[in-house]
């Protein structure tokens, strides 16, 4: 990959920090359908801090950060200056927050969408609310590409999801929009479901150079077959396997990692950075929804964690002496994953009946919950759109 997740240097990230301060902008988002701002999948990167370690003395975090780059799982600018992240994802929750928050730096960016002349003029309604939904998504994700010197991440419809040549259009029609306001491919990538025609998707896309992130990834045939396809990332929901786990029965991949003693989300990262890692494959592997620290002692050495930010302060907060690092054990390493032996099975060439065989209840369940609310989103944007079109003065 071109861009690397590194820190901002400190002049970047107090102007960025001073600029939202001033203008006391706020983003939040919960776990209800009520969900306004959402930069779950933005990639920042926590390094050591080299004064403690001088000193002979470190943080927890700065014990982790040397295993793995902690994301900080942060909605609220306000925790910017504490964990500043250093990429972003634009999506159909953020657009619904810009909209119910009108003081916000990004409202004249979806304004502005909602002005395009090129959207305005469409007589058929849905394609014009459509337009304005691409519009708004590129604004907004072209004035987080001015805030973080990382990575923007686009959420591609999921209304797309089993529709192959659709996410390409979609992408190849985001990204036209991103030339437009001259962000460079090298600072995007795209969001997309991983569905067979979404990790198909993501091959094809890959093959012309365009970085894509495959998320909701719920089992192992998914992760092998997003890897085979080359995607540059690839998104595993720990702690949301793990609250399937304690409430229903019959996955067969859960239940051997139960069998075996193993938490199941853990499990199955641990699986696909050994598959990643021993078959060669190019793809960067993220763990999310970690919910506890020891999830994330268990996950050091995966290319990225998404961590809450209360982990995140509690390891920040936590002093280690030199005689105290022997507890801090990367687990995941390339050595460990040539080592494991994958059954042959798994190591199948996957296509699409391969895929929707091997995935099991869990798998199934998840990610069509998954798109379903990703769905339920976008078209609450687009209604919303519909209602306050056209602005003021317009």
């Amino acid at each position: 990959m071109a861009v690397s997740l590194r820190s901002p240097p400190s002049s970047a990230l107090s102007s960025s920090s001073s600029s939202l301060q001033r203008r006391n902008v706020r983003l939040f988002s919960t776990a209800s359908s009520n969900v306004y701002f959402n930069l779950r999948t933005s990639f920042p990167l926590i390094r050591a801090s080299s004064s403690s370690l001088d000193a002979g003395l470190s943080t927890e975090l700065d014990a982790v950060s040397s295993f793995s780059e902690i994301v900080p799982d942060t909605v609220i600018f306000d925790d910017f200056e504490r964990f500043p992240p250093t990429a972003a994802t634009v999506s159909s929750s953020l657009l619904l927050g810009i909209c119910s928050l009108p003081d916000t730096i990004f409202r004249n960016a979806v304004d502005m969408a909602l002005a395009d002349s090129s959207c305005c003029k469409l007589e058929n309604s849905e394609l014009r609310l459509n337009c304005f939904f691409n519009k708004a998504l590129v604004n907004v994700g072209g004035d987080l590409a001015k805030l973080v010197p990382g990575r923007v991440s686009t959420e591609v419809d999921a209304r797309l999801a089993y529709d192959t040549h659709g996410i390409i259009r979609k992408v190849h029609d985001l990204l036209k929009l991103y030339n437009e306001i001259d962000i460079p491919l090298e600072r995007l990538l795209f969001k997309i479901p991983s569905t067979w025609q979404g990790i198909e998707a993501s091959r094809l896309l890959e093959s012309e150079g365009i970085q894509t992130h495959l998320t909701f990834v719920y089992s192992f045939a998914q992760a092998a077959a997003a890897a085979q396809a080359g995607a540059s990332v690839i998104q595993i929901f720990v702690g949301r396997l793990r609250d399937w786990a304690r409430n229903h029965s019959g996955d067969p991949e859960i239940e051997a990692a139960l069998n075996r003693g193993e938490d199941p989300g853990l499990a199955l990262v641990t699986k696909a950075y050994n598959y990643i890692h021993k078959y060669g494959h190019k793809s960067k592997l993220m763990a999310a929804a970690v919910r506890n620290k020891q999830d994330l002692f268990s996950l050091l050495g995966v290319d990225y964690i998404i961590a809450p930010l209360k982990v995140l302060q509690s390891l920040k907060e936590s002093i280690t002496s030199p005689d105290e690092k022997y507890s801090f054990v990367r687990r995941l390493t390339p050595e460990s994953a040539a080592k494991y032996n994958f059954s042959e099975e798994e190591l199948t060439k996957w296509d699409q009946l391969s895929l929707a065989s091997a995935m099991g209840p869990a798998a199934v369940e998840l990610l069509g919950g998954g798109l379903d609310g990703y769905v339920n989103q976008a078209k609450r944007v687009e209604e919303l759109f519909g209602k306050i079109w056209p602005p003021p003065n317009v």
